[in-house]
């Protein structure tokens, strides 16, 4: 009878916990309807997968970040309700502004979950809406001359999907915005750009939909610039390998490059970010004084983790202290009133920085002189006080030419964040069209650019790494 009544129990618990599912936030992904669900504290994946009544699996389909760092947290997470939705058409200009015609486009959601949004030439009236193979060519304004066409995919999170939008679909916005400004300036008598433009969401299975054998979607793509999820690089790096296609990786780090020499890695890998701050901090080891905040491992940056090697490799002296020491105003036990106290404040949790921020800001006020090293030293954030970091942006601010022709088209304005995204985007497609023409070198407006790789079976690595004070 005891044990009736406790299966009773659970099964009454169950029950409970499905009528209150509803009460989470509705999304929809891929055409799919989902929950955004918030990880509570002391609760792992199997519970979550237990009490939404859903495969373990599944939800890794749907988060699959969870693959390469765990569960954390306070992250929001995607769980599939079991019910799909009609997928709604990509609208693109509630986000990209358009006064004039730089580009015509044309949306299309299909039911085999790949998005496409086909931006047609970016001189619209020089090329057809057909679908054009890569060694077509087409009348030019006149109709008398002929370009050459050359088609290339660019593969993003644009969130597209969904219903409300989080602000790095911004940022990626943004950084499309810059791509189709660098193709509207590449375009000449010769050749004819043609970008064909894919929302990846955070789904591996658009990707390999895309990848599959019998699909042509891509058979006359030449370049490929985008994807932000591992699952999704190792599968559309198989493709671009069968097809001798390069691919540029933008937002990705530590990229395993070894046998893969079509991939592309634009951000510098914690281990070229740690020998380039050791240099630097070796180049000033009478003049600085190092404290490393030591806050919880799993919320310390890989990037930390390889510089303090790095520095106890190079016998650079550090010292420790901790989060709750700076909260209780202590901080200033460990600094030193002769040197220049270099802060070393990583954290995966930015608002756990933001509350410590004025703490550090009092001990400056007192006469110590800090700088912080500190991940999101590049963040639109009011610091009174230096901040170093490791960037392959410079930031040299030449920008006049470029912002009059963004004004010319766009009328949003850009993502506060530093770098600019819109930059960026500008730089990287630049970047691909000097690796087809055979170039490995580019100078940017924001980021110039050093291809190099160890050997002829490896992929490419952006050299270009320099420490910045600001």
């Amino acid at each position: 009878m005891r044990k009736f009544i406790c299966i009773l129990a659970a099964l009454t618990a169950v029950a409970v916990m499905r009528a209150e599912r509803p009460d989470y936030p509705l999304d929809t992904i891929n055409g799919e309807e989902v929950y955004r669900y918030e990880v509570e504290k002391s609760i792992g994946l199997y519970r979550i997968g237990v009490n939404f009544d859903v495969p373990q699996s599944e939800i890794i389909r749907l988060n699959p970040q969870l693959k390469e760092r765990g569960l954390h947290y306070g992250e929001t997470l995607y769980i599939p309700t079991g019910r799909e939705v009609k997928a709604k058409p990509v609208v693109i200009h509630d986000t990209i502004i358009v006064r004039d015609t730089i580009v015509r486009v044309e949306t299309m959601v299909s039911t085999n979950s790949v998005a496409f949004i086909a931006v047609d030439s970016l001189a619209p009236d020089s090329i057809t809406t057909d679908r054009l193979p890569q060694d077509s060519m087409v009348s030019g304004t006149t109709g008398t001359n002929q370009r050459r066409v050359v088609e290339l995919a660019l593969m993003l999170p644009f969130e597209s999907q969904q219903t409300k939008r989080s602000a790095n679909a911004e940022r990626i916005m943004e950084f499309y915005q810059g791509v189709l400004l660098a193709l509207h300036e590449a375009q000449n008598d010769s050749t004819l750009y043609r970008l064909r433009v894919y929302d990846t969401e955070r789904s591996d299975r658009r990707i390999a939909a895309l990848c599959d054998t019998s699909c042509t979607e891509l058979d006359s793509v030449r370049g490929v610039i985008g994807l932000a999820y591992p699952i999704q690089i190792d599968r559309m790096s198989e493709w671009c390998m069968a097809h001798n296609v390069p691919l540029l990786l933008p937002f990705s780090d530590d990229v395993n490059l070894t046998g893969k020499p079509q991939l592309m890695q634009f951000n510098s890998t914690d281990a070229q970010e740690a020998d380039r701050l050791v240099r630097w901090m070796a180049e000033r080891d009478t003049l600085l004084h190092c404290v490393v905040v030591d806050a919880r491992e799993a919320e310390i940056a890989g990037s930390v983790r390889e510089l303090r090697y790095k520095m106890q490799a190079d016998s650079i002296a550090y010292t420790s202290t901790t989060v709750l020491n700076i909260l209780n105003d202590s901080l200033f036990t460990v600094l030193n009133p002769d040197k220049q106290n270099l802060i070393i404040l990583h954290s995966d949790k930015f608002n756990r920085v933001r509350t410590m921020i004025p703490h550090i800001e009092q001990c400056a006020r007192r006469g110590y002189d800090i700088v912080l090293l500190s991940q999101y030293s590049w963040q639109h954030e009011d610091i009174h006080m230096p901040q170093i970091y490791t960037s392959v942006f410079t930031a040299n601010g030449n920008t006049e030419a470029y912002d009059r022709l963004w004004s010319r088209y766009f009328t949003n304005d850009h993502v506060s964040d530093t770098p600019r995204y819109d930059l960026l985007g500008y730089d990287l497609m630049n970047a691909m069209l000097c690796r087809l023409n055979g170039r490995q070198t580019l100078s940017g407006l924001q980021s110039d650019i050093q291809w190099l790789r160890m050997t002829e079976e490896d992929g490419w690595q952006n050299i270009n790494v320099q420490v910045i004070e600001r």
